[in-house]
């Protein structure tokens, strides 16, 4: 075995090791977690040779992680200043029909989504979709799965809504304003069948009640905090569709945001998802060594032989990666492969398509199902694996379906 084959075995050893962990949560006797996993990965890849350290360097997209890491900043003082629940909580307590406060729970979670990162909107609202509900002598589970799959749908929109479609327009260079052109309303009609099908599913309870009223809850809001977060988001996002890098526009209104007398700046880091960052890091530079091994045995070649060209094969593979890896890491596995596609700009909008939506199959598709179905644990509310799939294996399928119909080619 030459020195090539040896450094592909061991890379390929290391990725694979490093991908367990991430489809298992953990390393089964060890508390070796997805952040641990990725370190670890990154390390033996420079400790077996497969990359130098200058590889290892040039392997990490510094625009995915500047734009992640402003976004952070900009959400972590919207959701201090107690802005998104004081919106949700404004909508949703006028409303009186147990229907009406379902379409509106899937639309403020799909359009806060869109913007501020799926998984935050998750955080700020399962609590309070809880207790409104539950006031209002309403079973909560159809409303805290709308959250769930709605601030999936709806994250599709953007490049901001989540982190892989962060990754996907730092690779892919599409403009925000185009990429939101081409999945927003991939977005907007998913939303509708999210309705409808949590509507259809739980038709007897949300039409067991002719009129409800959620009580008013009281909610502590930081006023000159959420206007100054408000106005430097809007900021951004007219940026954003102007054609303004998206990193840096993220990155400045972020540091915008950290010039303040009010507020402890403890308490935004507090907020930031540091070891997400970090995980980043690592699965860039593991995919990277993976990706130059297989490349100096010439094995990337072998991917041509798949039709990956096709809408269907593309989107049906981004989906099962998605569920089996999740999402952030199978971008990371089809990067090398996207960018030898005859399009890659429009394979790059099915694979934000696909793995979002993917998202919405199984209670273990995304972050954000896990973030919902915890917090509502600790409100006493049990969620289990049947619930969520029930609703989401016909909408997610859906929703893919006709997210191909939308990007056909």
């Amino acid at each position: 075995m030459n020195a090539s084959e040896t450094k592909l075995v061991a890379a390929s050893a290391i990725f694979l090791g490093t991908y367990a962990v991430l489809a298992l949560g953990r390393l089964p006797g060890l508390r070796i977690d997805r952040t641990g996993a990725a370190i670890i990965g990154a390390s033996l890849m420079l400790a077996f040779g497969v990359l130098t350290v200058e590889e290892a360097y040039a392997a990490i997209d510094y625009k995915t992680i500047v734009l992640l890491f402003g976004m952070m900043i900009v959400v972590a003082n919207l959701r201090l200043s107690g802005f998104f629940t004081f919106a949700a909580a404004a909508i949703i307590e006028h409303l009186h029909r147990p229907i009406a406060l379902l379409g509106a729970v899937v639309a403020v979670a799909g359009v806060f989504s869109a913007f501020f990162v799926n998984d935050t909107i998750c955080l700020a609202l399962t609590p309070l979709i809880a207790g409104l509900t539950r006031a209002a002598g309403l079973n909560p589970v159809p409303y805290l799965l709308a959250v769930a799959m709605a601030s999936n749908i709806g994250s599709v929109a953007t490049i901001t809504g989540n982190p892989q479609n962060m990754m996907i327009g730092a690779f892919s260079g599409i403009p925000y304003r185009e990429f939101s052109a081409a999945l927003a309303p991939v977005a907007i009609f998913g939303m509708f069948i999210c309705f409808g099908a949590i509507a259809l599913l739980y038709r007897r309870e949300l039409g067991a009640h002719a009129a409800v009223c959620p009580s008013r809850r009281i909610v502590r809001v930081n006023r000159v905090m959420m206007w100054k977060s408000l106005v430097v988001s809007g900021g951004m996002i007219l940026f954003f569709f102007l054609g303004w890098p998206v990193a840096q526009v993220a990155l400045i209104g972020g540091a915008v945001l950290l010039i303040t007398r009010r507020v402890k700046p403890q308490k935004v880091y507090h907020e930031i998802d540091w070891p997400l960052l970090v995980l980043f890091i690592g699965l860039f530079i593991v995919v990277a060594g993976i990706e130059k091994a297989l490349a100096a045995e010439g094995w990337l070649q072998q991917t041509s032989q798949f039709p990956l060209y096709r809408q269907g094969v593309l989107t049906t593979i981004t989906a099962i990666l998605s569920n089996l890896l999740g999402n952030v890491p199978a971008v990371l596995v089809l990067r090398p492969v996207v960018a030898e596609l005859p399009n890659p700009q429009h394979a790059w909008l099915i694979v934000a398509m696909a793995s979002t939506l993917a998202g919405n199959l199984t209670l273990l598709g995304s972050v954000a199902n896990l973030i919902v179905v915890e917090r509502a644990r600790r409100e006493n509310i049990h969620i289990s694996f049947r619930d969520y799939l029930k609703a989401g294996l016909p909408l997610g399928t859906l929703s893919l379906a006709a997210g191909m119909l939308f990007l056909w080619d």
